[in-house]
Formats: C-alpha cells, sequence, structure tokens
C-alpha cells in the first residue's frame, strides 16, 4: 500500500493505494482561506497539519499500517515563512494572492534575465515575488527569515524533519532555474536570498526521508520512506498518466489548469504561459493557469441560493447551452493566462428581464471554458498540439459541462475512472516508484476511461459568437 497525500487550497486528501494500483481509500479534511484585506489569500500552515492528520487518521487502520513508502503534493507559489526553531513567522501568503504586483515588475527591473532564466513572467502568485512585498512591508519579518517553503514541504517538514523540496513545486517559486533544474542565484540574490533559505531539491519519486517516530506511532505506520512529490498540477498529471510528449490534461479544481507535458523545456513567458519542470526526471510541462474555474461554481450557487454544485449543473442543463445573451467573466481572484492580472475582475453582462439562475449558471460554464479558450491558445503558440485532454478534478464530474468545454476548445475531453481523485492518486504513485523501481511508464499509468467527449459543431458555431464577445469584453473591462 502507498500512502499520497495533497494539500489543498479548500481541504487535504489523503489517499491509500494498493500495489496494483487501485485505490484503496481515501478522505479529505477541510480547509478555510482567509482574506483580510483586498487581493490577500492566506492560510495558517498549522491548519495544514492539523487537516493532514485528521485526512490520515481517517482512514482505515488496517490499510494504514500496510502502506509502504509515502508521497505529498499540494498547492504550489505558498510561501511559508519560517525563523529560528522552524517557528511560522507569518501566514502562509498563497498561490491566489494578488498582493505583490508592484514587486513583480520590479523584479523584472532589478533582474531583466527573469524570463530566460526562469521559463516565466513574474506574477503575484510566484513565491518570489511575494518574499519581495514581506521585504517592503514587513522587514522585521523578512529580517527572521531562515527557511522558505512551499506548503507541502512545511507538512513534509513537520512528517520527517527534512528540509526538501521537488523541481517541479520548486520551479513555481520564481528561484528555480527550470531547463537547469535548480536554484537560481541570480533570482535568489534578486530577492535578497541566499541557497542556505532554499530546501534540498529532488527528482519527485526521489526518498528525501523517513516519517519522524512520534508520527509513524500516531498515524498507526511504520517509519516509511517519503518521496519529494510534486506540485499539485504535475502530481495530478503522472496520477492519470500524463507523462509523456504532448500528453495533457484539463484539471478542474478550484482553479483550472490546462497542462502538457514536453520532453523539452519550451516556454512563453510573454503570454502567461508557465514552463515548470515535471515530477518525473527529464520532463517538462506548460500549463495555462486559470485562478477561478469550479470555484466560481461555487460562488455563484451560494450567491444565486442555490444549494450546491448538483442542483447548478441541473439549473444550467434544464437552461441548455448558448440559450440566451448572458455572459460570465470568471475571474473572482484576476487571471494568469493570458492576461497576469491580479486586478481583473469577473461580471456579469447582457442580464435582462427573461435572465434567470438557469441562464446565469449555464453563462457561467460558459465563461470559464471561455477562459480556458485563451489559455488553449496561448499554449498553441507555444508549439504546443492538443487534440485530447484528461480531465481530473471535482469539476469532472458534468458530461454537460464536458459537451461545453470540448465545443469550446476544440478537443476532445477523455474522463477517467477515479479522476476526481487528482493530485493524491499521483503523489502515491510516486512513492510507488520509489518502492518498486518503477518506471513513470510502469506506475504511472492511465486509469480506464469512463467516458469520452466529443466537440459538438453545431454547439461550438452556437458559442462562437459569444466567445469573440468575451474576448472584447475581457480587453474593455481591463481598461476600467
Amino acid at each position: 500500500m502507498y500512502l499520497g497525500i495533497d494539500i489543498g487550497t479548500s481541504g487535504v486528501k489523503a489517499v491509500i493505494l494498493s500495489g496494483d494500483g487501485v485505490i484503496a481509500a481515501q478522505q479529505t479534511a477541510t480547509l478555510a482561506v482567509s482574506r483580510p484585506e483586498p487581493l490577500w489569500s492566506e492560510q495558517d500552515p498549522a491548519d495544514w497539519w492539523m487537516a493532514t492528520n485528521k485526512a490520515v487518521l481517517a482512514l482505515p487502520a488496517e490499510l494504514r499500517r500496510q502502506v509502504r513508502a509515502a508521497g505529498i503534493t499540494g498547492q504550489m507559489h505558498g510561501a511559508t515563512l519560517l525563523g529560528s526553531d522552524d517557528k511560522v513567522l507569518r501566514p502562509a501568503i498563497l498561490w491566489n494572492d494578488g498582493r505583490s504586483f508592484a514587486e513583480c515588475e520590479a523584479l523584472e527591473a532589478i533582474e531583466p534575465g527573469t524570463r530566460a532564466i526562469t521559463g516565466n513572467i513574474a506574477m503575484p502568485g510566484f513565491t518570489a515575488p511575494k518574499l519581495q512585498w514581506v521585504r517592503h512591508h514587513e522587514p522585521d519579518v523578512f529580517a527572521d527569515v531562515r527557511k522558505v517553503l512551499l506548503p507541502k514541504d512545511y507538512v513534509r517538514l513537520l512528517m520527517t524533519g527534512d528540509y526538501a523540496s521537488d523541481t517541479s513545486d520548486s520551479a513555481g517559486t520564481l528561484w528555480l532555474d527550470t531547463g537547469a533544474r535548480d536554484w537560481s542565484d541570480a533570482m535568489l540574490a534578486a530577492t535578497g536570498m541566499v541557497r542556505a533559505q532554499m530546501p534540498s531539491l529532488h527528482e519527485g519519486s526521489e526518498v528525501t526521508g523517513k516519517l519522524r517516530g512520534d508520527v509513524a506511532a500516531s498515524w498507526g505506520m511504520n517509519r516509511v520512506p517519503v518521496v519529494a512529490g510534486g506540485g499539485d498540477n504535475a502530481a495530478g498529471a503522472a496520477g492519470v498518466g500524463v507523462v509523456s510528449d504532448e500528453n495533457a490534461l484539463l484539471s478542474l479544481g478550484t482553479s483550472g489548469v490546462i497542462f502538457v507535458a514536453t520532453k523539452h523545456f519550451r516556454p512563453n513567458p510573454d503570454r502567461a504561459v508557465h514552463a515548470f519542470c515535471h515530477c518525473l526526471p527529464g520532463m517538462w510541462h506548460q500549463m495555462s493557469v486559470h485562478l477561478s474555474a469550479s470555484s466560481c461554481i461555487d460562488w455563484a450557487a451560494k450567491a444565486m441560493g442555490i444549494t450546491g454544485p448538483a442542483e447548478f449543473f441541473a439549473l444550467a442543463e434544464q437552461a441548455g447551452a448558448a440559450a440566451g445573451p448572458e455572459l460570465f467573466l470568471p475571474y473572482l481572484s484576476g487571471e494568469r493566462t493570458p492576461h497576469n492580472d491580479p486586478h481583473l475582475r469577473a461580471g456579469f453582462l447582457g442580464l435582462g428581464n427573461e435572465s434567470d439562475a438557469g441562464r446565469m449558471a449555464v453563462a457561467v460554464l460558459e465563461g470559464v471554458a471561455f477562459a480556458h479558450a485563451d489559455g488553449l491558445d496561448a499554449l498553441r503558440e507555444a508549439g504546443t498540439h492538443v487534440e485530447e485532454l484528461s480531465v481530473i478534478g471535482g469539476g469532472a464530474r458534468s458530461r454537460f459541462w464536458g459537451t461545453i468545454l470540448a465545443s469550446v476548445l476544440a478537443v476532445r475531453l477523455r474522463y477517467l475512472d477515479g479522476g476526481e481523485v487528482g493530485p493524491a492518486l499521483g503523489a502515491a504513485k510516486l512513492a510507488m516508484m520509489a518502492d518498486t523501481g518503477a518506471s513513470a511508464a510502469e506506475a504511472c499509468t492511465s486509469p480506464p476511461t469512463r467516458q469520452m467527449i466529443e466537440p459538438d459543431a453545431g454547439l461550438a458555431e452556437r458559442l462562437a459568437p459569444k466567445l469573440n464577445q468575451f474576448r472584447r469584453t475581457a480587453a474593455a473591462i481591463r481598461k476600467l
């Protein structure tokens, strides 16, 4: 048995995978996000550890006793600042925090080679600009920083006592020479940091340590090895077999991601495409990242008094795709690809007396699909060819939404058994690789296909004018 732990934004998921690749058990413990100021998004790292323990201990004890290795993954980019004795100096600044927008421009001026070194444009979501913000606004905190860890790596520290990370998650800090898969001294210097403040770097299936004795005893497990793991998107890709050149997936979680595995480092920073290391040796990946995907459904359902996602999808399907002029811009937390604008905000347009909850709900689903079409265009500009996307995440449950997405993106969608498990499954598979010596091709196989959704040419034609209007409107709203 292999344990996979995912430190997500809305919850921690723990999964146990059998040696033959079957999910034996899974549990989730919820997390909350704090937004004390406009553009801010924070969590208390202590909550990650509390939720991790809760999720792991909810797994059957007899399965925990059989675990041979563990892997860990989680939300990327979060800045967990540690002082002496590993004391947390302030709440962690999360991936969807936009406060460091001014620091991004300044960072690229300080180090003009930023995009060439990292393969990425400086964005407020990345870790390095967050440290610049702390340096400018909380200098006493910055002076006390001994280590900076990503969210999953802080949990690793409590699990094993080791300061360690993997190249895929670390690529999202903006401190990595992504092509060389090593820390960049130039990027560290640009933010007043040094290598000693960074964790050691490993490939995803490399062992970084063993469970501490007290943690193993508490969890009813042996002191099993813990592997480096990966950022949530890379681990999610490994979980569903997106491990070869041009394999691609669509992740519909809190955020939305189109992820393409590449055997070469292929950046396109000017269009806000993310180019990171994969969690597998000798592989990289490209991503278009959209800060709000399924979170738009949760927000809209709450705002309209709808009981939850099931009722939301039912109302949308009853209204029908392309039902009316209603248009939704899904920028609840700003946007990354292709706009890189933390100030961009969501909005409904085209509402009339005839607009109802169903038509507004379907507009939300269409709006998220339109944003992903912008992202896919940016990937294609970087030389990526995509004909099929494997779908993972909570949004993978709706066939109706899948039809809209496939038609707008002009790609077929492959829905996988267990695809909703997400990154925790990939973390467990990386642990399996370390324990058994299996290759990525052997361990990171694709789950069985549950259904395929082909683009609907008629629906694509009906939605094309709305997509054009969406793009014109997004450009106009940015100017306002």
